[in-house]
Order: structure tokens, then sequence, then C-alpha cells
């Protein structure tokens, strides 16, 4: 590979972080300029034909029309909520939990947003969680960096294990079963270490950045609550993924956590002495509530979302074959072997969409409102199409670059390989920053397991270490790589009215990312060294 070449595998990335985060332009502008970019790198430096390219970006499209369909749907749940005053009722039961914002956060940020992730996976958590953060008083910019900063470790076990079963198992060529499963158990095994401190950080990371005193130590001082929660979520999920396999663990370690901390938060067990609130809302929690609803039906909305997820994700029920018959397909476009297909009924944006009507009906809010609060949802969801349409593309292209005229592999696996060949002997070290490309680029952990995988497995063969810790990290990786992840970052913006700001959360969750990745590297070394690497 000449350094022309390097720099073309490169400029997907930097390209992003120039862009997005360095000029700080909006993604309506960051992304159409690495979209051309890309292209150019990858016609004049990887010699890929321009028919494929092509190929690649029309490929990009159904996979963004898939993404903007959740936003859409979720955006619009949104503003039908607040058009019949749920969200108000929903605000004032939060504060009867706790009133703490640290302890809101953890509950719905951390907990709520895994049982959904191990429902539906797919941006869906983010879409839901940060807005909802949002509605409760949450700055937006503090809902959207909340959200994906705990959209980490479900993520292995998202979309019913979607991310293990397809990502790991295709990546590895159809592993035994065994060896996923195993592969999956270490994941979480790590994570037992790693991601049970997550809260805590978050914690420490809201009071810092969005609090009136900029303190660490006012997030820290929930560190019994933080902890709490932490293994209240990672402990379920590791015995799920024990004694059941990679389907559950985080819809059980969600939905199990998700009531012990709200048992232990509305008896101020282990929560914090002193209640932390917002600047802006020192007195929120006296406001009167002016709405006709009840708690329950208030939240039915949200709960039917719960419902119809798990309902149309399991195979023992009938309704997933029949939402999978609807399919939209590609066909070989252009000529190219290349292929996609949008499932429209399937995707949660369909859910979010027919619960959105029915909560309109049974929350009876009035056709005024509720026609305006459609419409304002489809203005929304513009400046999104915009980055994701050209987003998307710009990843199929960086994906797609494996057939080409320079006798090279894909740009990812070209950059891997680079990476392997001078961090051999320390691999561990840098096998979860290979995750995390992944998922920056491809904005999916499941994509960046199955272009990884593979790769992971040969290094760990060839540099004698075990396969299935180095796999694992690779999906710690991969799920750390989902707090910067574009495609991520620019749906959950979109929801909470921040597009235009994507660079400036990337800002905020590039740090976490990085530390979560070099903890997990390090911890692998540790144990290596130890000679109690799981295996």
């Amino acid at each position: 590979m000449t350094l022309l070449q390097l720099f073309g595998a490169f400029t997907p990335v930097l390209a992003i972080l120039i862009l997005l985060v360095g000029l700080r332009l909006p993604a309506t502008r960051a992304m159409p300029l690495s979209l051309l970019a890309t292209a150019t790198s990858a016609l004049l430096f990887w010699q890929v034909a321009p028919v494929r390219v092509a190929a690649a970006v029309i490929e990009g499209w159904f996979v963004a029309l898939s993404i903007l369909w959740i936003v859409l749907g979720a955006i619009t749940l949104l503003n039908v909520l607040r058009a019949t005053t749920a969200i108000d009722v929903i605000r004032h039961g939060f504060i009867a939990i706790s009133p703490d914002r640290r302890v809101q956060m953890i509950i719905i940020a951390w907990l709520f947003s895994a049982f959904l992730e191990g429902i539906s996976g797919f941006g869906t958590p983010a879409a839901i969680a940060a807005p909802l953060l949002m509605v409760l008083g949450f700055p937006a910019l503090a809902a959207v960096v909340m959200a994906l900063i705990a959209g980490t470790s479900p993520v292995s076990f998202g979309a019913v294990g979607t991310p293990v079963l397809i990502g790991v198992g295709q990546g590895l060529l159809d592993p035994a079963p065994e060896l996923v499963n195993r592969i999956a158990l270490v994941a979480i095994t790590l994570d037992l270490f790693l991601a049970s401190l997550l809260p805590l950080l978050m914690c420490a990371m809201l009071t810092r950045f969005f609090g009136a005193r900029r303190s660490w130590r006012e997030g820290l001082a929930a560190w019994p609550f933080a902890l709490l929660a932490g293994f209240a979520f990672t402990v379920p999920a590791w015995l799920t993924a024990r004694f059941l396999g990679p389907e559950f663990p985080s819809i059980v370690g969600g939905f199990v956590g998700l009531l012990i901390a709200a048992y232990c938060a509305r008896r101020n067990w282990l929560t914090p002495g002193t209640v932390w609130l917002f600047p802006q809302d020192s007195e929120l929690e006296f406001k009167p509530l002016t709405s006709h609803l009840s708690l329950l039906r208030a939240w039915l909305p949200y709960a039917l979302v719960a419902l119809l997820l798990i309902a149309t994700r399991l195979d023992a029920l009938p309704l997933k074959a029949w939402l999978n018959q609807v399919v939209i397909h590609s066909g070989d476009i252009l000529g190219t072997g290349i292929q996609s297909e949008l499932k429209p009924l399937y995707l949660p944006g369909t859910i979010f969409l027919l619960v959105a009507l029915l909560a309109g009906w049974f929350q009876r809010g009035t056709p005024k409102d509720l026609t305006e609060a459609w419409h304002a949802a489809l203005l929304k969801v513009v400046p999104t199409a915009i980055a994701l349409l050209t987003a998307i593309p710009m990843v199929r292209i960086f994906l797609r670059s494996d057939v080409n005229a320079a006798d090279l592999q894909s740009m990812p696996m070209e950059l891997a390989a680079l990476a392997a060949s001078g961090l051999g002997s320390q691999w561990p070290l840098a096998a979860p920053f290979i995750g995390g490309l992944g998922s920056f680029i491809a904005g999916s952990s499941t994509f960046s397991n199955m272009m990884f995988s593979s790769f992971q497995a040969a290094v760990a063969a060839h540099a004698g270490f075990p396969l299935t810790l180095t796999v694992a990290l690779q999906m710690i990786g991969a799920n750390a790589g989902n707090m910067i992840g574009v495609a991520n970052v620019v749906a959950a913006a979109s929801v909470v009215n921040l597009s235009g700001r994507e660079g400036q959360i990337i800002r905020f969750t590039l740090g976490p990312m990085l530390l979560y990745c070099a903890s997990a590297g390090l911890l692998a070394m540790a144990l290596l060294s130890l000679g109690i690497a799981p295996t």
C-alpha cells in the first residue's frame, strides 16, 4: 500500500474528524463533502470502478431510508405525546421517583434504553431515551450525549442478539454456535469490570459539563446508586448469557436493572443525600400538573412500543415472519452484484408511527394538535435526510472498496492489517479500537463485527492470543464506537432538534469511547499477564 493509498483509506475518517469535529460544520454540509472526498479517493487511489462506486451510493440510500424511517417514527411519537400532555405527566412521574437529575439519567439513559436495545437496537434506544430526557428538562445536548454513551454494553446483545449471532457469526464464517456463545460470555464478563462503571462516568460528565458548578465531584457523589445501576444490568446480563445464550442478556439485564433501580430510587436507597438539579430547573418539582391523563395512560404508548417490539422480534411468534414478507428489493444494482433491501413493516419506525396514531386516539388529542405534530415531524427530518443520504453512501463506498484494480483489500481491512503488522505482540490493546473504527464509520456494531471478526481471529491465531478473548474485544470496541458512529449521532441529534451540532456531540463522546476501548485492552493484557484470561 502506497502513501497515497494509505491516505485514500484514511479519507473517510479524516474527512469526518476535520469537517464535522474540527471545523464544526453541520452534518448537512460535512457529510456531502465527506462523500465526495471518499468517492474521489476510491476512484483515484483505490482504483474502484465508477460503476461500483455508484452502486455503493445507491445501496447506501436503501440503508439510509431505514434509519430515516426510525427517526421519523420517534419524532412523531414524541410530538404526539407532547400534544396530548402525556409528556408532562411522565415528567412528574419521574420527579415522584426521584427529583435528582443523576438518578433520572441513570434510569432512562442507562437502563430503559438498555431494555429497548435488547428488543430492537438499530438506533431505537437513543431515538426514545434522548428526547425523553429532553422533555424531562435535560438540556438537549446533555440528553443526546448521555443516551449515546449509555448505548455501549447493551449493544452486544441488541436486537435479540443480532451483533453476536449475525455480526460475529457471519464474520467468523458461520462458526459453531458454542464458540459464538463463548465469545459473547467473555464479552459480558469483561463488561462486569468495564460497563458497570459507565453510569458513574455518565454522572460525572453530567455534572462537570452541564451543571452550574462544573464539578466532577457532584457526579462522583452518586457513586453508590451509579454502581448499583451498573451491576443491576451487567450481573443479570451475565447470568442470562451464561445460561440462556446471547439473545436475551440486554432485555433481561435492562428490565431487571430498571425494576431494581426504580425501586431503590423511590425509597431513597443508595441515592445521593443532596438532590442535584440543572441551574434552570431548581423549582421544577413544584410546578403544578394540569393534564387530564393518568400516569398509566401517559406511559401506555411506551409500553405498547416495548410489547410490539418484543412480539415482532421473537421467532416463536408468527408476527416476525409476516412483517418480513413485505420487502423492497434493490435487485442487482448496476450489474455489480451489490444488493440491498428494505423491510418497511419490520422496522421500528412503523411501530412508532402506529403507536403515535393510537396514542392520539386514547389520549384524546385534538385533531388540530395531532395534525401539527405529524407535520412538524416531517419538517424536522429534512436536514437529517440530507446528512444520512450522504453519510451512509460514504460508508458503503468505504466497505465496498474490496473490488478494485489496485489488488488491495477493502479500505478498513487494509487499515486493520497495517495496525496488526505494527502491534502484533500487543494486539489486545489495539483490538477494541479496530472494532470502534468499524462502528464509527458504519454506525453499527453488527457491521463492525461482520467486517472485522475473521480478521481479529486471524491475528489472534498468528500472535498466539485466545480467539474468544480477541473477538470479545472486537465486540466491546464495536459497542464503544456506537458513541461516535456518524449515523447514530446524526439520527440522535435530529430527534432532539440539534441538527447541525453533530461535531459538538462527537467531541463529548469521543473521550468516553477512547477510555472504554483503552480500558478493555488494558484489562485483557492484565488478565493475559496473570494467566487468567478467559478462553
